[in-house]
C-alpha cells in the first residue's frame, strides 16, 4: 500500500514540474514558441515493417550523440520538460538511448520512450530505470502478430511482465499504444482489457493514410488496405464507444473522451476543425537538429529551423495548417489542443488524480 503511494504520489509531483508549470509558462508567453512536449527523432531504421508506417527509412543515418545533448540544451532553454524519444525503433543503439534518458533526466526532463519491444529485455528495463525513464511507450497493434502488423504482445509478453513488474521499483508509468486499423478491431478491444488487467494506461490513434502533399516515396506499403473503409465504419464506432464507456468508469487513458469520438470524423474523411498547438507548443526534432511542427509533418518540405533557431513563422503554420488539420487527427496534438484550454484543465487535473 505504502508502496503504490508513494509510486503515485511521486508521478504526480513530476506531472506538476514537467508538465503544468511549463504549461502555464508557455500561457504567459502566448506568442513565443514555448514546447510543452518536443519529439527528439533519434533514428530513422526500424527492426520491423509495418504496413502503415510511412516514417522509417532504413537508409538514412540516425542522431548522433552531441546533437541530442544539444537539443535537450536548448529545449531546456525554452522552457520544455517532456521529450519523447522517436522512431524508427530507437532502441536499434541501446548505448546512446541510455545515454539521452540519463542525460535528459538529470536535466530536469520527463523522458518518454515508445517502443515495438522487441529489443528489450531484462538488463536494459534495469539500465534504462536507474537512467530515469520516466514512461515507456509498448506499441502493440494486436496479440498475435497479422499480416502488415508485426507489433504484437505475445512474442514480446516476457518483456511486458517485466516492464510492468518494475515499474514501481524505479517510477516510470507504462502503457500501450494501439493503432486502430482495418484488420484489428477486435484486438484493440482486447489489448485494453489487457492493459486494464495489468493497471496500466492506453493510447489510441487512428490508422491515416500519409498527407497527399507530402513526399513518401520511400513508403512502399502506400496501397495495402490497413486503413479503415466504410465496410468498418459501424465496427469502429462500436469499437470506440466501447473504449469511451470504459474511459467513464475510470480506466487509465491518453486520449481525451473529445477526440476519441473525433476518430469517428476522421475515418469519414469529415474531421471538423480543431486548435493544433504544432509548432507553438510541441515539434519535432530531425536526427540532424532541423525541426518540423510534427510527427507528420517530419518529410514536409519547408526550413522551420534547427535547434537553437527554430523558423515556426505564425503565418506559414497556419497555410499549412489549412491543408492538413483536414486529413489529421494526431492523438499528441489533438490531446495537447484539447487540454490546452483553461476551462479543461480541471479536467486533466481530475483525470491524473482519479488514475494516480
Amino acid at each position: 500500500m505504502f508502496a503504490a503511494l508513494h509510486y503515485k504520489g511521486f508521478n504526480g509531483v513530476r506531472a506538476f514540474r514537467r508538465w503544468v508549470i511549463p504549461y502555464l509558462a508557455s500561457r504567459i508567453h502566448p506568442d513565443a514558441f514555448r514546447p510543452i512536449l518536443c519529439y527528439l527523432y533519434t533514428e530513422y531504421h526500424c527492426n520491423i515493417d509495418c504496413h502503415y508506417c510511412f516514417q522509417f527509412d532504413n537508409h538514412r543515418p540516425g542522431m548522433e550523440l552531441d546533437t541530442a545533448k544539444s537539443a535537450i540544451d536548448w529545449l531546456k532553454s525554452a522552457g520544455c520538460r517532456v521529450i519523447p524519444l522517436m522512431g524508427g525503433e530507437p532502441l536499434l543503439r541501446k548505448d546512446f538511448i541510455l545515454e539521452v534518458i540519463r542525460y535528459g533526466s538529470q536535466k530536469g526532463f520527463f523522458m518518454y520512450l515508445p517502443t515495438n519491444g522487441y529489443l528489450l529485455d531484462k538488463n536494459f528495463i534495469d539500465e534504462a530505470g536507474r537512467a530515469g525513464v520516466a514512461a515507456i511507450n509498448l506499441a502493440v497493434d494486436c496479440v498475435s502478430p497479422r499480416k502488415g502488423l508485426p507489433k504484437a504482445l505475445l512474442p514480446i509478453e516476457p518483456q511486458f511482465r517485466y516492464l510492468v513488474e518494475r515499474q514501481k521499483k524505479y517510477g516510470y508509468l507504462v502503457f500501450f499504444n494501439i493503432n486502430i486499423c482495418k484488420t484489428n478491431i477486435e484486438d484493440v478491444k482486447a489489448l485494453t482489457e489487457i492493459a486494464h488487467q495489468n493497471h496500466i494506461g492506453t493510447d489510441y490513434h487512428l490508422n491515416e493514410q500519409p498527407h497527399s502533399f507530402i513526399d513518401t516515396g520511400h513508403f512502399k506499403h502506400q496501397d495495402e488496405g490497413l486503413y479503415i473503409t466504410p465496410d468498418e465504419f459501424d465496427d469502429v464506432d462500436d469499437l470506440l464507444d466501447w473504449i469511451i464507456d470504459k474511459q467513464h468508469r475510470g480506466w487509465p487513458m491518453v486520449n481525451s473522451i473529445e477526440h476519441l469520438q473525433a476518430f469517428k470524423h476522421r475515418a469519414r474523411g469529415s474531421m471538423r476543425a480543431w486548435p493544433c498547438r504544432a509548432g507553438l507548443n510541441g515539434a519535432l526534432i530531425r536526427p540532424d537538429g532541423t525541426l518540423s511542427p510534427c510527427f507528420d509533418m517530419m518529410f514536409y518540405d519547408y526550413n522551420w529551423g534547427r535547434i537553437w533557431e527554430p523558423r515556426f513563422d505564425r503565418q506559414e503554420l497556419k497555410a499549412l495548417k489549412e491543408k492538413c488539420l483536414p486529413q489529421c487527427s494526431s492523438t499528441c496534438f489533438c490531446t495537447m489542443g484539447h487540454y490546452y484550454s483553461l476551462s479543461t484543465l480541471p479536467e486533466w487535473v481530475r483525470k491524473h488524480m482519479r488514475v494516480g
